[in-house]
């Protein structure tokens, strides 16, 4: 895109990124259940996430913003009639929306979150666009969510976490708990994703929540 490029300000917008973690699916679930809420998504895709998501998901998204836009809605099978609206940015995109706090979504996710980004938005480098906006999120007191994937962590992985945590940012490691009695990965990965709605403060059905699905356990146990 160029400098004149024009973006259409939507009431429900956030930004999410995809980087090199181990992953893919949680970043995919959540991308499609912002698009089905109706949210503006400002979505960046690292090399290293593309990489990621043709080993993972045998998805060979194309490096072009608009081309990657194009092959993600078919992946989906969604249209823009029916969703909220899917914005992909290049790296180097210094002029759209979350590059400046004067127009960035208040809320951001990094899902998943390697650990050099985690490391780079810790440190503030802002060397592209994805490090930028977490960085522009958290300046403006606004909510960054981070999905690291990675085991085990070593010191200055923690060391980055706590730093992130105490400038008002969430860690939320990709680890799903079972006590829903997962049958499937996508009920791991719905447990991951549901955990992220629920922080960003968005409705969702994935999963039974603590208590309601233990009950059912209960009893179904005593019939």
């Amino acid at each position: 895109m160029s400098n004149t490029t024009q973006y259409n300000k939507r009431p429900k917008a956030i930004s999410l990124a995809w980087t090199g973690a181990s992953g893919a699916p949680y970043g995919l679930k959540l991308l499609q259940c912002l698009l089905e809420a109706d949210y503006q998504v400002f979505l960046m895709i690292s090399s290293a996430a593309r990489v990621v998501l043709a080993t993972e998901e045998a998805l060979q998204l194309s490096a072009n913003p608009e081309k990657a836009r194009e092959q993600l809605l078919a992946h989906f099978k969604m249209t823009d009639s029916v969703i909220g609206e899917l914005v992909v940015l290049g790296k180097d995109e210094w002029f759209s929306p979350p590059a400046s706090g004067s127009a960035a979504p208040k809320q951001m996710v990094i899902c998943p979150c390697s650990t050099g980004t985690l490391a780079a938005v810790a440190t503030g480098m802002s060397n592209n666009l994805l490090e930028r906006a977490a960085d522009v999120v958290m300046k403006e007191r606004g909510q960054l969510i981070l999905v690291p994937r990675e085991t085990p962590f070593s010191a200055i992985h923690l060391e980055h976490m706590l730093s992130l945590t105490r400038h008002g940012a969430t860690i939320m490691p990709a680890a799903p708990g079972f006590y829903h009695h997962p049958q499937s990965i996508e009920d791991l990965v719905n447990f991951m994703v549901s955990r992220i709605l629920d922080h960003l403060g968005i409705e969702h059905g994935l999963t039974n929540r603590w208590g309601y699905a233990t009950q059912k356990s209960r009893d179904e146990a005593n019939d």
